[in-house]
Protein backbone atom coordinates (compact mmCIF):
# COMPACT_ATOMS: atom_id res chain seq x y z
CA UNK A 1 0.00 0.00 0.00
CA UNK A 2 1.24 3.14 -1.04
CA UNK A 3 1.78 5.95 1.54
CA UNK A 4 -0.76 8.43 2.24
CA UNK A 5 1.48 10.94 2.06
CA UNK A 6 2.36 11.89 -1.66
CA UNK A 7 6.50 12.10 -1.63
CA UNK A 8 7.32 15.89 -2.90
CA UNK A 9 3.65 16.84 -2.74
CA UNK A 10 1.92 19.59 -5.14
CA UNK A 11 5.77 19.97 -6.45
CA UNK A 12 6.32 16.76 -8.00
CA UNK A 13 2.40 16.41 -9.43
CA UNK A 14 3.40 19.74 -11.27
CA UNK A 15 6.99 18.67 -12.32
CA UNK A 16 5.21 15.22 -13.93
CA UNK A 17 2.67 17.26 -15.81
CA UNK A 18 5.56 19.80 -17.44
CA UNK A 19 6.76 16.61 -18.66
CA UNK A 20 3.91 15.20 -19.99
CA UNK A 21 3.29 18.79 -21.86
CA UNK A 22 6.96 19.37 -22.94
CA UNK A 23 7.32 18.83 -26.77
CA UNK A 24 9.74 16.00 -26.60
CA UNK A 25 7.19 13.54 -24.38
CA UNK A 26 4.44 14.96 -26.31
CA UNK A 27 6.26 13.44 -29.41
CA UNK A 28 6.69 10.11 -28.12
CA UNK A 29 3.40 9.49 -27.19
CA UNK A 30 2.00 10.99 -30.33
CA UNK A 31 4.42 8.18 -32.17
CA UNK A 32 3.09 5.31 -29.47
CA UNK A 33 -0.48 6.25 -29.90
CA UNK A 34 -0.01 5.85 -33.93
CA UNK A 35 0.94 2.26 -32.99
CA UNK A 36 -2.65 1.66 -31.62
CA UNK A 37 -4.24 0.49 -34.97
CA UNK A 38 -6.30 -2.55 -34.27
CA UNK A 39 -7.46 -4.37 -30.17
CA UNK A 40 -9.27 -2.34 -27.32
CA UNK A 41 -8.23 0.91 -26.50
CA UNK A 42 -6.86 0.32 -23.32
CA UNK A 43 -5.44 2.95 -20.60
CA UNK A 44 -4.79 6.58 -22.73
CA UNK A 45 -0.88 6.93 -23.80
CA UNK A 46 -0.72 9.48 -21.85
CA UNK A 47 -1.60 7.75 -18.83
CA UNK A 48 0.68 5.31 -19.58
CA UNK A 49 4.36 7.14 -20.31
CA UNK A 50 2.79 9.26 -17.01
CA UNK A 51 3.28 6.38 -15.14
CA UNK A 52 6.47 5.42 -16.52
CA UNK A 53 8.17 8.80 -16.01
CA UNK A 54 6.76 9.10 -12.29
CA UNK A 55 8.45 5.51 -11.28
CA UNK A 56 11.81 7.44 -11.49
CA UNK A 57 10.32 10.86 -10.43
CA UNK A 58 9.28 9.03 -6.93
CA UNK A 59 12.51 6.89 -7.14
CA UNK A 60 9.88 3.50 -6.98
CA UNK A 61 11.31 -0.01 -7.78
CA UNK A 62 8.39 -1.29 -9.39
CA UNK A 63 5.26 -1.14 -11.48
CA UNK A 64 3.09 -2.35 -8.12
CA UNK A 65 4.40 0.46 -5.97
CA UNK A 66 4.21 3.11 -8.58
CA UNK A 67 0.44 1.64 -9.20
CA UNK A 68 -0.21 1.93 -5.47
CA UNK A 69 1.10 5.17 -5.48
CA UNK A 70 -1.53 6.76 -7.88
CA UNK A 71 -4.24 4.83 -6.89
CA UNK A 72 -4.01 6.76 -3.35
CA UNK A 73 -3.26 9.86 -4.27
CA UNK A 74 -6.22 12.15 -6.52
CA UNK A 75 -3.62 14.65 -7.44
CA UNK A 76 -1.22 12.25 -9.52
CA UNK A 77 -4.60 10.67 -11.14
CA UNK A 78 -5.80 13.64 -12.26
CA UNK A 79 -2.24 14.77 -13.71
CA UNK A 80 -2.39 11.32 -15.47
CA UNK A 81 -6.26 11.43 -16.84
CA UNK A 82 -7.25 8.63 -15.04
CA UNK A 83 -9.34 10.02 -11.91
CA UNK A 84 -11.58 6.90 -10.68
CA UNK A 85 -9.84 4.32 -12.60
CA UNK A 86 -6.05 4.19 -11.88
CA UNK A 87 -3.59 1.47 -14.21
CA UNK A 88 -3.61 -1.70 -13.07
CA UNK A 89 -0.09 -3.33 -12.51
CA UNK A 90 -0.49 -5.96 -15.32
CA UNK A 91 -1.33 -2.77 -17.29
CA UNK A 92 1.88 -1.21 -16.93
CA UNK A 93 3.76 -4.31 -17.22
CA UNK A 94 2.67 -4.69 -20.58
CA UNK A 95 3.11 -1.24 -21.68
CA UNK A 96 6.88 -2.13 -20.74
CA UNK A 97 6.68 -4.56 -23.14
CA UNK A 98 5.33 -2.22 -25.77
CA UNK A 99 7.98 0.26 -24.91
CA UNK A 100 11.00 -2.45 -25.37
CA UNK A 101 9.00 -3.21 -28.85
CA UNK A 102 9.51 0.23 -29.56
CA UNK A 103 13.13 1.28 -28.94
CA UNK A 104 13.64 3.12 -31.56
CA UNK A 105 10.69 5.76 -30.51
CA UNK A 106 12.24 5.61 -26.93
CA UNK A 107 15.80 6.45 -28.46
CA UNK A 108 14.25 9.25 -30.81
CA UNK A 109 12.81 11.38 -27.69
CA UNK A 110 16.22 10.96 -25.69
CA UNK A 111 17.96 12.41 -28.86
CA UNK A 112 15.30 15.38 -29.09
CA UNK A 113 15.55 15.56 -25.17
CA UNK A 114 19.31 15.78 -25.27
CA UNK A 115 19.38 18.38 -28.26
CA UNK A 116 16.67 20.88 -26.62
CA UNK A 117 19.49 20.41 -23.28
CA UNK A 118 21.97 21.47 -25.88
CA UNK A 119 20.45 24.22 -26.88
CA UNK A 120 19.89 25.74 -23.46
CA UNK A 121 23.20 24.83 -22.09
CA UNK A 122 25.85 25.34 -24.48
CA UNK A 123 28.49 23.47 -22.91
CA UNK A 124 26.55 20.63 -21.99
CA UNK A 125 28.60 17.57 -23.43
CA UNK A 126 31.58 19.21 -24.27
CA UNK A 127 33.99 17.94 -21.77
CA UNK A 128 32.86 13.94 -20.42
CA UNK A 129 33.46 11.98 -17.97
CA UNK A 130 33.43 7.90 -18.41
CA UNK A 131 33.03 5.03 -16.05
CA UNK A 132 30.97 2.05 -15.37
CA UNK A 133 29.16 0.94 -12.14
CA UNK A 134 27.23 -1.66 -10.72
CA UNK A 135 23.88 -2.94 -10.97
CA UNK A 136 23.34 -5.74 -9.32
CA UNK A 137 20.52 -8.28 -10.46
CA UNK A 138 17.12 -9.46 -9.08
CA UNK A 139 18.34 -12.82 -9.16
CA UNK A 140 20.81 -15.29 -7.47
CA UNK A 141 24.07 -16.21 -9.34
CA UNK A 142 25.61 -18.73 -7.46
CA UNK A 143 26.30 -21.80 -8.47
CA UNK A 144 25.14 -24.46 -5.87
CA UNK A 145 21.33 -24.23 -4.56
CA UNK A 146 20.97 -23.70 -1.17
CA UNK A 147 20.25 -27.63 -0.42
CA UNK A 148 24.35 -27.97 -1.99
CA UNK A 149 22.90 -28.86 -5.52
CA UNK A 150 24.41 -27.39 -8.84
CA UNK A 151 22.28 -24.64 -10.22
CA UNK A 152 20.67 -26.34 -13.35
CA UNK A 153 18.38 -23.00 -14.19
CA UNK A 154 19.37 -18.82 -13.56
CA UNK A 155 16.28 -16.82 -12.86
CA UNK A 156 18.47 -13.92 -14.93
CA UNK A 157 20.93 -15.48 -17.44
CA UNK A 158 21.67 -12.40 -18.84
CA UNK A 159 23.37 -11.47 -15.80
CA UNK A 160 27.11 -12.60 -14.87
CA UNK A 161 29.85 -12.20 -12.17
CA UNK A 162 31.54 -9.32 -12.34
CA UNK A 163 34.08 -7.06 -10.03
CA UNK A 164 33.29 -3.83 -8.06
CA UNK A 165 35.61 -1.59 -6.11
CA UNK A 166 35.00 -0.42 -2.99
CA UNK A 167 32.50 2.45 -1.94
CA UNK A 168 32.62 4.46 1.48
CA UNK A 169 32.08 1.09 3.97
CA UNK A 170 31.04 -0.83 1.28
CA UNK A 171 33.89 -3.80 0.72
CA UNK A 172 35.12 -4.17 -3.36
CA UNK A 173 34.86 -7.26 -4.85
CA UNK A 174 32.48 -9.99 -6.84
CA UNK A 175 28.90 -9.31 -7.55
CA UNK A 176 26.35 -10.78 -9.65
CA UNK A 177 24.33 -8.55 -12.51
CA UNK A 178 24.71 -6.20 -14.99
CA UNK A 179 27.25 -3.11 -15.22
CA UNK A 180 25.96 0.59 -16.23
CA UNK A 181 28.14 2.25 -18.45
CA UNK A 182 27.93 6.19 -18.71
CA UNK A 183 29.69 9.15 -20.00
CA UNK A 184 28.38 12.20 -18.07
CA UNK A 185 29.21 16.33 -18.97
CA UNK A 186 31.98 17.50 -16.21
CA UNK A 187 30.43 20.98 -16.60
CA UNK A 188 26.62 20.04 -15.88
CA UNK A 189 26.94 16.66 -14.51
CA UNK A 190 23.64 15.74 -16.38
CA UNK A 191 24.18 12.20 -17.92
CA UNK A 192 25.35 12.37 -21.94
CA UNK A 193 25.31 8.53 -23.24
CA UNK A 194 24.84 5.00 -20.96
CA UNK A 195 25.10 1.33 -22.06
CA UNK A 196 23.89 -1.19 -20.02
CA UNK A 197 25.90 -4.75 -20.63
CA UNK A 198 26.20 -7.98 -18.38
CA UNK A 199 29.15 -7.18 -15.41
CA UNK A 200 31.83 -9.59 -16.66
CA UNK A 201 32.10 -7.31 -20.04
CA UNK A 202 35.33 -5.15 -19.80
CA UNK A 203 34.50 -1.44 -19.04
CA UNK A 204 37.53 -0.34 -21.54
CA UNK A 205 35.37 -2.03 -24.46
CA UNK A 206 32.81 0.76 -24.17
CA UNK A 207 34.51 4.01 -23.91
CA UNK A 208 34.64 4.62 -27.73
CA UNK A 209 31.16 3.75 -28.06
CA UNK A 210 29.87 6.32 -25.70
CA UNK A 211 31.88 8.91 -27.60
CA UNK A 212 30.18 7.73 -30.84
CA UNK A 213 26.59 7.71 -29.42
CA UNK A 214 27.36 11.20 -27.86
CA UNK A 215 28.56 12.46 -31.61
CA UNK A 216 25.04 10.83 -32.80
CA UNK A 217 23.09 13.34 -30.58
CA UNK A 218 25.20 16.11 -31.69
CA UNK A 219 27.73 16.45 -28.15
CA UNK A 220 30.85 16.74 -30.21
CA UNK A 221 33.37 16.13 -26.59
CA UNK A 222 36.80 17.80 -26.70
CA UNK A 223 37.99 16.01 -23.73
CA UNK A 224 37.10 12.83 -22.11
CA UNK A 225 38.00 11.71 -18.22
CA UNK A 226 38.61 7.88 -17.34
CA UNK A 227 40.26 6.60 -14.54
CA UNK A 228 43.00 4.14 -14.75
CA UNK A 229 41.20 1.18 -15.70
CA UNK A 230 41.04 2.95 -19.22
CA UNK A 231 45.27 3.26 -19.87
CA UNK A 232 45.66 0.85 -22.79
CA UNK A 233 46.72 1.84 -26.16
CA UNK A 234 43.21 0.99 -27.78
CA UNK A 235 41.12 3.41 -25.72
CA UNK A 236 43.83 6.31 -26.42
CA UNK A 237 43.81 5.60 -30.37
CA UNK A 238 39.81 5.23 -30.21
CA UNK A 239 39.87 8.82 -29.03
CA UNK A 240 42.21 10.36 -31.08
CA UNK A 241 40.29 8.64 -34.37
CA UNK A 242 37.37 10.64 -33.08
CA UNK A 243 39.13 13.86 -32.11
CA UNK A 244 38.83 13.49 -28.93
CA UNK A 245 41.45 14.27 -26.03
CA UNK A 246 41.79 11.65 -23.46
CA UNK A 247 42.61 11.80 -19.89
CA UNK A 248 43.60 8.84 -18.07
CA UNK A 249 45.96 8.58 -15.45
CA UNK A 250 49.20 6.20 -16.32
CA UNK A 251 49.67 2.33 -15.43
CA UNK A 252 52.73 1.35 -13.94
CA UNK A 253 53.84 -0.35 -16.97
CA UNK A 254 57.30 -1.16 -18.00
CA UNK A 255 57.87 1.61 -20.02
CA UNK A 256 56.23 4.05 -17.30
CA UNK A 257 58.84 2.43 -14.78
CA UNK A 258 61.50 3.09 -17.30
CA UNK A 259 60.47 6.62 -17.76
CA UNK A 260 59.42 6.36 -21.00
CA UNK A 261 56.31 8.75 -20.41
CA UNK A 262 58.52 11.84 -18.81
CA UNK A 263 59.12 14.86 -21.06
CA UNK A 264 63.05 15.25 -23.30
CA UNK A 265 65.47 16.79 -20.89
CA UNK A 266 69.00 18.33 -21.46
CA UNK A 267 71.67 19.50 -19.42
CA UNK A 268 69.93 22.71 -19.24
CA UNK A 269 67.15 21.13 -17.07
CA UNK A 270 63.90 19.61 -17.99
CA UNK A 271 62.18 20.83 -21.27
CA UNK A 272 59.12 23.21 -20.86
CA UNK A 273 55.76 22.04 -22.44
CA UNK A 274 55.21 24.73 -25.51
CA UNK A 275 51.81 23.63 -26.67
CA UNK A 276 50.02 20.76 -29.20
CA UNK A 277 48.74 20.67 -32.51
CA UNK A 278 45.46 18.44 -33.21
CA UNK A 279 46.35 18.33 -36.58
CA UNK A 280 50.01 17.09 -36.62
CA UNK A 281 48.74 15.02 -33.97
CA UNK A 282 51.97 15.88 -31.61
CA UNK A 283 53.12 18.12 -29.01
CA UNK A 284 55.69 20.47 -28.81
CA UNK A 285 58.80 20.66 -26.23
CA UNK A 286 61.35 23.67 -26.05
CA UNK A 287 64.74 23.49 -24.12
CA UNK A 288 64.24 25.31 -20.37
CA UNK A 289 67.14 27.84 -21.64
CA UNK A 290 66.60 27.78 -25.39
CA UNK A 291 70.52 27.21 -26.36
CA UNK A 292 70.05 24.04 -27.36
CA UNK A 293 69.76 22.86 -31.33
CA UNK A 294 66.95 22.56 -32.28
CA UNK A 295 65.87 24.41 -28.96
CA UNK A 296 62.32 22.59 -29.65
CA UNK A 297 61.14 19.68 -30.72
CA UNK A 298 57.79 17.52 -31.91
CA UNK A 299 56.50 14.30 -29.83
CA UNK A 300 54.05 11.95 -31.65
CA UNK A 301 51.24 11.42 -29.74
CA UNK A 302 50.69 8.33 -27.97
CA UNK A 303 49.55 6.95 -24.42
CA UNK A 304 52.86 7.92 -22.81
CA UNK A 305 52.52 11.24 -24.51
CA UNK A 306 48.98 12.67 -24.94
CA UNK A 307 48.20 16.10 -26.58
CA UNK A 308 47.19 16.86 -22.89
CA UNK A 309 50.96 15.96 -20.53
CA UNK A 310 50.61 14.24 -17.76
CA UNK A 311 51.63 16.73 -14.57
CA UNK A 312 50.31 19.90 -16.38
CA UNK A 313 47.68 22.20 -14.91
CA UNK A 314 45.00 21.66 -17.37
CA UNK A 315 45.02 17.78 -17.38
CA UNK A 316 44.69 18.12 -13.17
CA UNK A 317 41.57 20.33 -13.77
CA UNK A 318 39.96 17.96 -16.47
CA UNK A 319 40.93 14.76 -14.65
CA UNK A 320 39.46 16.40 -11.42
CA UNK A 321 36.29 16.82 -13.39
CA UNK A 322 36.04 12.63 -13.78
CA UNK A 323 34.23 12.64 -10.31
CA UNK A 324 31.37 14.27 -11.79
CA UNK A 325 30.09 10.70 -13.06
CA UNK A 326 30.65 8.64 -9.74
CA UNK A 327 28.35 11.54 -8.43
CA UNK A 328 25.88 10.86 -11.36
CA UNK A 329 25.76 7.68 -10.59
CA UNK A 330 24.88 8.15 -7.01
CA UNK A 331 22.07 10.34 -7.87
CA UNK A 332 20.55 8.01 -10.54
CA UNK A 333 20.76 4.99 -7.84
CA UNK A 334 19.06 6.87 -4.62
CA UNK A 335 17.35 9.86 -6.30
CA UNK A 336 15.79 8.89 -9.52
CA UNK A 337 15.24 4.84 -8.75
CA UNK A 338 17.90 3.44 -10.87
CA UNK A 339 18.93 0.67 -7.64
CA UNK A 340 17.51 -1.77 -6.66
CA UNK A 341 16.89 -3.41 -10.00
CA UNK A 342 13.69 -5.42 -9.94
CA UNK A 343 13.51 -6.98 -13.43
CA UNK A 344 14.98 -9.23 -15.12
CA UNK A 345 16.77 -9.51 -18.43
CA UNK A 346 19.30 -7.59 -20.64
CA UNK A 347 16.67 -5.49 -22.17
CA UNK A 348 14.60 -5.33 -19.17
CA UNK A 349 17.34 -3.77 -17.27
CA UNK A 350 18.05 -1.43 -20.48
CA UNK A 351 14.73 -0.08 -20.61
CA UNK A 352 14.72 0.56 -17.23
CA UNK A 353 18.02 2.87 -17.48
CA UNK A 354 16.65 4.82 -20.25
CA UNK A 355 13.40 5.33 -18.67
CA UNK A 356 15.63 6.43 -15.63
CA UNK A 357 17.97 8.97 -17.16
CA UNK A 358 14.82 10.09 -19.58
CA UNK A 359 13.19 11.42 -16.61
CA UNK A 360 16.08 12.80 -14.87
CA UNK A 361 17.17 14.55 -18.80
CA UNK A 362 13.51 16.15 -19.16
CA UNK A 363 13.05 17.32 -15.94
CA UNK A 364 16.60 19.23 -16.44
CA UNK A 365 15.62 20.57 -19.42
CA UNK A 366 12.33 21.96 -18.13
CA UNK A 367 14.39 23.62 -15.43
CA UNK A 368 16.48 24.93 -18.21
CA UNK A 369 13.94 26.10 -19.99
CA UNK A 370 12.11 27.90 -17.19
CA UNK A 371 15.41 29.85 -16.31
CA UNK A 372 15.20 33.32 -17.51
CA UNK A 373 17.53 34.12 -21.02
CA UNK A 374 20.93 35.39 -20.01
CA UNK A 375 21.80 38.33 -21.45
CA UNK A 376 24.55 39.71 -19.93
Amino acid sequence: MASPNLAGGTASTAALEGLLDSPEIGRLIGELEATRWTGRPGYPIRTMIGLALAKSLYALPTWTRVVALVADHWRLQRVLGCEGEPPSKWAAYRFAEKLRDNGEKVECCIDSVVEGLKAKLPTYGTDLAIDASDLPAFAAGHRYTPTGKVRERYSDPDASWGHRSAVSVRKGGGFYGFKLHLAACTKTGLPVAWHVESANEAESLFSALLIEVARGRGLLADTVAMDRGYDINRVHDECAERDCLPVVPLKQTPGVKRGDHLPPSCKHGTWKFAGSDRKRGASKWRCPAGDCRPASTWIKASRLHPLIPYGTDRWHKLYRGRGAVEREFGRLKNEWGLKPLRVRGLERVRLHADLTVLTKLACALSRARSYPPNTS
